[in-house]
């Protein structure tokens, strides 16, 4: 398998769409269509259903296999006419080792291009069991790229090397330890080169990550504002720190009203930007929570101010 095209789609804006709901609380199909087709239109090429912007955690197996049907179908129709090129579809998995398994499977054959695996979220985590769980995965579909998602500070470098060695299509890695120092290191005792390195906590991290070695991003406030996004992207690529910090700089209020109280309201404050702009329901699931008036006065304020 010939894994560079994809290496070069997590080298980019990863979006994490939300999931909208109707007034029923069940998943509103017509409004994610919409949404998924807003990122595309906007420019976004990679797409990540089944993350946790979208409430993995909160969504029935059903409602998670709907998530991926959607997004593969809407890239699918987001292709350039002639070409077969459309958004490349991440879709996020986890849980026990079977319904990860199953999942990625049927990602797999959806058509989709590679699978996200979640943290486990196990109480007791070896080393070894860490590397033991996503070969599960990896080894269950080695045509599609697999890339972990890292959020524990204590798994060394080292374990993600052995990985890489075992299984071919483990590509890259979704890094969310908030510590720019650490991932730099993690990095390099991994394989810098190794893999394509994401800055897994979205665009306040991402000039520090990429200064350490990141070539992507991921975002949930992608959602909102596509080409603020990519404007972030443009300029790190380029180099160009200044530009990087101005948009740093912009939307530094929004994210940490989303980072706030470890993250408490990540998603929620994603759904009611949205809902400012019309564009789906502000309603998520529990533990997550609606804002209370005040802050979403103060959602809808910083929103107006971007030229969205």
């Amino acid at each position: 398998m010939n894994f560079q095209p994809l290496r070069t789609a997590l080298a980019d804006v990863v979006a994490i769409p939300v999931t909208p709901f109707d007034a029923d609380g069940a998943i509103d199909e017509t409004a994610h269509r919409a949404l998924l087709r807003r990122l595309i239109d906007g420019g976004v090429r990679t797409l990540t259903p089944n993350g946790n912007t979208g409430e993995f955690y909160a969504l029935t197996p059903a409602e998670r296999t709907r998530v991926t049907e959607l997004t593969i179908e809407e890239a699918a129709a987001g292709a350039v006419p002639g070409t077969g090129a459309g958004a490349v579809v991440l879709v996020g998995v986890g849980h026990d080792v079977p319904t990860a398994v199953a999942a990625a499977r049927h990602a797999r054959e959806c058509g989709a291009q590679m699978v996200m695996v979640h943290q486990p979220v196990h109480p007791y985590v070896s080393r070894g069991g860490w590397v033991d769980y996503h070969r599960a995965v990896a080894d269950a579909v080695p045509e599609l790229g697999v890339v972990p998602y890292l959020r524990n500070p204590h798994l060394p470098g080292a374990s993600m090397a052995e990985l890489g060695r075992l299984c071919r299509n483990v590509i890259g890695v979704k890094y969310a330890v908030p510590d720019a120092a650490r991932f730099a290191a993690f990095a390099r005792d991994a394989g810098l080169d190794r893999f394509v390195w994401i800055a897994g906590l979205a665009e306040l991290y991402a000039p520090s990550y990429f200064a350490g070695g990141a070539a992507g991003f991921t975002s949930g406030l992608v959602n909102v504002a596509p080409s603020v996004s990519l404007a972030m992207l443009e300029a790190l690529r380029a180099g160009d720190s200044a530009a990087a910090m101005k948009v740093w700089e912009q939307i530094r209020p929004f994210e940490e009203l989303r980072a706030a109280d470890q993250s408490a309201n990540n998603v929620t404050v994603v759904k009611e930007a949205l809902a400012s702009l019309g564009l789906c329901r502000r309603d998520v699931r529990a533990p997550s929570r609606v804002l209370d008036e005040a802050q979403r006065a103060e959602v809808a304020d910083l929103v107006a101010g971007w030229a969205i």
